[in-house]
C-alpha cells in the first residue's frame, strides 16, 4: 500500500521508523562501549566467576537507583534509563571472587524490542516494583513475567522479586504479603528494600548471587571458559526485609 507523503499514516510510519532506527543505532553504540569497557577492565582484577544479572520492571520503580546504591554506596534521583545501561561490581563470596555484570533495562514499552536480547545468558533476573504504585506490581504478572518466559535462555535462572521504596511507608499500596504471595507463585526470592536509605540493598544482590552459586548449571555458565559469551550477544535487527526462596 502506498501512502501520500502528506498523509497522517505516512507521517506516523516515518516517525516510527526514524525512532526505531535511532534506538537501534544507540543500542549498537552502547554495545561497543560496553565491550570496550569490559576489555579494559578484564586484566585489572582476577575473578573466579562472571555472572550476568538483569534488572527489569516499570519505568520509575528505582532500578537504576538500586543499582547505583549497590555499586557505589550512593543514591540519586535518576532520569529514566534510555535503552539499557550497565555496571560492574566485584564481590567476594566465601572463597570465590566474583565479577557481576549488572544490566539495567529501560521500563518504557518503546524500548522492549531492543532490550529483549539482553535476557540472553542472564543467570539472575531482578524484578523491581514500587510499593507505592499498584500498577508497577500488577505489571509484574501482566508483562514482566511473560517476558522472562519468552526471552530467558537459562531455565534455571534465579529470579529475585524486589519491592522498592519502603522508605515511603505512609504511601504504600502493595503489602508485603502480596509480594510474598507473588514470589511463591512465580518461584522467586523476595525482599523489600529502599535504594534511598540502602535498607536491604546489599542483601538483595548477595542472596541472589549465593543462590546462583548454589545452582550447578548456572555456576558452569559463569566459569572462565564461557564467561566471554555474556558479552557477545547482539541486539535484534527487527523491529525481604528477610529474603525467602519460594
Amino acid at each position: 500500500m502506498l501512502y501520500n507523503a502528506s498523509s497522517w499514516q505516512y507521517k506516523k510510519i516515518k516517525k516510527t521508523f526514524i525512532a526505531t532506527l535511532f534506538m537501534f543505532e544507540l543500542d549498537i553504540l552502547f554495545k561497543i562501549r560496553y565491550l570496550s569497557a569490559m576489555d579494559l577492565s578484564s586484566g585489572t582484577q582476577e575473578f573466579d566467576y562472571l555472572f550476568k544479572l538483569l534488572m527489569i520492571g516499570d519505568s520509575g520503580v528505582g532500578k537504576s537507583s538500586l543499582l547505583l546504591s549497590f555499586t557505589t554506596d550512593a543514591f540519586e534521583d535518576l532520569s529514566p534509563t534510555i535503552g539499557v545501561d550497565f555496571k560492574v561490581k566485584y564481590v567476594t563470596m566465601g572463597s570465590k571472587k566474583l565479577k557481576l555484570a549488572i544490566w539495567d533495562t529501560a521500563g518504557q514499552e518503546r524500548f522492549r524490542t531492543l532490550t529483549s536480547s539482553y535476557y540472553r545468558g542472564a543467570q539472575g533476573i531482578i524484578l523491581v516494583y514500587d510499593v507505592t504504585r499498584r500498577d508497577t506490581f500488577t505489571n509484574l504478572s501482566d508483562i514482566w513475567s511473560k517476558e522472562i518466559d519468552l526471552y530467558s535462555t537459562n531455565q534455571d535462572c534465579i529470579k529475585m522479586l524486589v519491592g522498592n521504596k519502603v522508605d515511603k511507608e505512609g504511601d504504600r499500596v502493595v503489602t508485603k504479603k502480596e509480594g510474598i504471595d507473588f514470589a511463591r507463585e512465580y518461584g522467586c526470592l523476595f525482599t523489600e528494600c529502599s535504594a534511598k536509605t540502602r535498607v536491604n540493598v546489599q542483601q538483595c544482590f548477595e542472596e541472589l548471587v549465593l543462590k546462583i552459586l548454589d545452582t550447578p548449571s548456572l555456576l558452569a555458565d559463569g566459569s572462565k571458559g564461557v564467561r566471554n559469551n555474556i558479552f557477545k550477544d547482539r541486539p535484534p535487527q527487527s523491529d525481604a526485609s528477610t529474603s525467602s526462596c519460594c
